[in-house]
């Protein structure tokens, strides 16, 4: 192999040098070019986006393909595929491989048969899922990942580079500077001047090309900021496309096997004895709706004449805690206020209307409405 010696020695001389300047530059022996405050502030700009960027990656990467062992897999088949210039192929989801599984079982239980008809309704959705998922997949790599990307890869490889190139103009400048102040005669000097208006062009020019790369990074946020609205849209999709699956997929089980299971899919809320605010599959809560509306005082009489709240006792069992879902004004002093996200004890006593329970907190008591809640334990 034909190494050339002179250019290997000369990098040497140049890499000590240049330790030796740092070196001089942390101790405060050695003067130090200052860049102007305009570019210092693009500079760190443009790291913390650097930073921010890689991260935001790497987790919306994680977000899509969580299972560690299937990405390392997916790179690898994916950076094969780039190399031979050929089109990625879609892989299999995990809700499509489930409902295939599903769907294989059926076959061998009996396709006539309760469980196997079921397994066969519920391995289609579950198909159906995982076609859903797939294009969410797709449609984020494409609109949100790939810029990305694109940006860590490209834009700023190209901004370090410069900025290398930047910075070892600097040192070039310093060093002249310091050969100026050392010549004592006259050629030195004027030999010290030339090589010094001629560092501070290359610097300036080095600058001015620099800033202009990183004021580019303005240009990066709006680019990102459109890829954001664009996967927080294909988001919005597939939850609602999961959203529509389920709930056809409960009524289709519902209709199917309400001869044989009458109470398969409803809510027994006497199991429990209190119900515990809006179910979380209702479209009231996907889509973030007010407080439910204020539920009518108890005018039930037994309750108006014998609970007092002022003399009602927590039972011995019975007691749960509950998390507050809205904020809720008391109406009169028989009842307690609440705040969105605060924990309360909250129990019933006899003759206590159903859409009401007793709330404690701390040394305050008075009813509640159970819709306002959400049950812990």
């Amino acid at each position: 192999m034909d190494f050339n010696v002179k250019k290997l020695a000369s990098d040497a001389g140049v890499f000590f040098t240049r330790a030796v300047q740092y070196t001089e530059e942390k101790l405060g022996q050695a003067e130090k070019t200052e860049l102007d405050a305009h570019l210092e502030n693009l500079i760190a700009r443009a790291d913390c986006t650097k930073n921010w960027t890689e991260k935001i990656f790497r987790q919306t990467e994680v977000l899509l393909q969580p299972n560690p062992i299937d990405q390392t897999g997916a790179r690898i088949e994916e950076f094969f595929y780039e190399k031979l210039d050929r089109k990625i192929p879609s892989r299999t989801t995990n809700a499509e491989l489930l409902g295939q599984y599903m769907q294989d079982a059926a076959k061998e239980f009996g396709a006539g048969t309760p469980y196997g008809s079921t397994l066969i309704t519920v391995g289609e959705f579950q198909r159906r899922l995982g076609g859903a998922e797939r294009e969410f997949l797709q449609m984020s790599a494409i609109n949100f990942l790939t810029p990305l990307r694109n940006f860590l890869e490209g834009d700023w490889k190209t901004i370090s580079k410069e900025r290398r190139l930047l910075e070892n103009r600097r040192l070039d400048l310093d060093v002249c500077k310091a050969r100026l102040k050392k010549a004592k005669l006259a050629e030195a000097k004027a030999a010290a001047e030339h090589e010094l208006r001629v560092a501070q062009t290359e610097f300036d020019r080095q600058a001015e090309v620099t800033r202009l790369l990183l004021e580019g990074i303005s240009s990066t946020h709006v680019n990102h900021l459109r890829c954001l609205h664009e996967f927080v849209e294909a988001q919005a999709a597939y939850y609602a496309q999961c959203h529509k699956h389920m709930q056809d997929l409960q009524k289709e089980l519902s209709s199917a096997n309400g001869d044989t299971f009458p109470n398969a899919f409803a809510v027994n809320a006497s199991t429990s004895g209190v119900t515990a605010g809006p179910s979380p599959l209702s479209t009231d809560t996907l889509t973030g709706a007010s407080p439910p509306s204020r539920p009518p005082n108890p005018s039930n009489a037994l309750e108006s004449s014998t609970l007092k709240i002022e003399e009602v006792k927590p039972p011995a069992t019975g007691t749960r805690k509950a998390k507050v879902l809205y904020d809720y004004d008391a109406a009169d002093t028989s009842e307690l206020s609440l705040l969105a996200d605060e924990l309360i004890t909250v129990y019933t006593v006899p003759g206590m209307d159903p859409d009401w329970l007793i709330g404690e907190r701390g040394n305050q008591k008075g009813k509640v409405p159970v819709t306002y809640l959400e049950l812990l334990s």
